[in-house]
């Protein structure tokens, strides 16, 4: 007996996170590996052989790393919460939630980052006292809180609507539906380009500079400013996060590659 046809769906990828390498594309996952390697053995060479001043530059960005991190990941977790409230409010049929919603995205997402940076941090500064580092994790979390909403619906609706009204026939309240039947299958779906999220939002942390939060591109400019060294600690400021952004876009790949096969 023939299989029954099916229509193949396809999708266009666009981020603003790094391309994902996986082994289906030999081109790209060869062009991952060279970079990367490139990367880490450019540091390396441009340490040994000329010390003065990167090996100085080396020492002076560990603090930066650590807190261009510390604001990646709790902006990160911040923002899942946002985006997870406001995907839900997307496909409510509550009409007031689903406004409210509706209307953070389209605002937030018509708004540059850098535009929502200075918001919080001078306009708002103004009536509540906030730190810069608490400032610029606030921002990030509501401007990618907008675009992973959008993610959290697109996955949620992508769940046949079947498994609600099975889960419903069954007895289950619409919390508990979505919370033990949509949810868990829709991460599959959810889950990789929220990763590309993450790396986009990593390499928009280097805005947080701004605000005088001492992140990899602040302690960069720093050195260069006592230093006069400007082209050494902006290639090794590029080169940390080009190696960072790397090892994340591989993560991502790892676990697309783990979704797929399960």
């Amino acid at each position: 007996m023939p299989k029954p046809w099916k229509k193949k769906q396809s999708h266009i990828e666009v981020s603003e996170g790094g391309a994902i390498p996986t082994r289906n594309d030999w081109g790209l996952f060869s062009a991952w590996r060279i970079a990367f390697f490139g990367a880490i053995l450019m540091v390396v060479c441009l340490v040994f052989f000329k010390p003065d001043p990167y090996l100085d530059i080396l020492k002076f960005l560990p603090d930066g790393i650590l807190v261009t991190f510390k604001v990646t990941l709790m902006s990160i977790a911040l923002s899942l919460v946002f985006g997870l409230i406001a995907g839900l409010g997307r496909i409510s049929e509550n009409r007031l939630f689903n406004g409210i919603s509706s209307l953070y995205v389209e605002i937030i997402r018509g708004i540059p980052l850098l535009v929502q940076l200075f918001y919080i941090y001078y306009a708002l500064g103004q009536v509540v006292n906030l730190s810069a580092i608490t400032c610029a994790v606030v921002s990030m979390s509501i401007c990618y809180g907008a675009y992973i909403a959008e993610i959290f619906r697109a996955g949620i609706k992508s769940i046949p609507e079947g498994q609600t009204e099975a889960a419903r026939s069954l007895g289950m309240t619409p919390f508990q539906t979505m919370r033990y039947v949509i949810l868990p299958q829709a991460v599959k779906t959810i889950l990789p380009p929220v990763g590309n999220e993450f790396v986009a939002l990593l390499k928009d942390s280097s805005l947080v500079s701004i605000l005088a939060v001492s992140d990899l591109l602040r302690r960069g400019r720093e050195f260069a400013a006592q230093s006069f060294d400007y082209f050494e600690a902006f290639t090794m400021v590029a080169l940390f996060y080009l190696i960072i952004t790397l090892i994340l876009s591989k993560l991502v790949g790892i676990m697309e590659d783990k979704i797929n096969v399960d």
